[in-house]
């Protein structure tokens, strides 16, 4: 093949684009890559998934701050 399955890191920006990337994760993960998805501990569609692994870091707002400023 072309390409062997590998390693890959994402760092993701939250809302319409994480749906697009999230498409293309699971089509990697189906070819063998294995991925780790890097977001902030408050997000609004990035949700853990068995197609990857979801690793998040502390910000400095609250849940409820951000869905307020959205």
């Amino acid at each position: 093949s072309v390409a062997a399955g590998g390693k890959l890191l994402v760092v993701p920006v939250d809302g319409s684009h994480w749906l697009s990337m999230r498409e293309v994760l699971d089509g990697l993960r189906q070819k063998g890559h294995e991925i780790v998805v890097v977001a902030p501990e408050f997000r609004l569609q990035i949700k853990p998934s068995e197609n990857y692994i979801l690793k998040t870091y502390s910000v400095p707002f609250t849940q409820e701050e951000m869905e307020e400023d959205f």
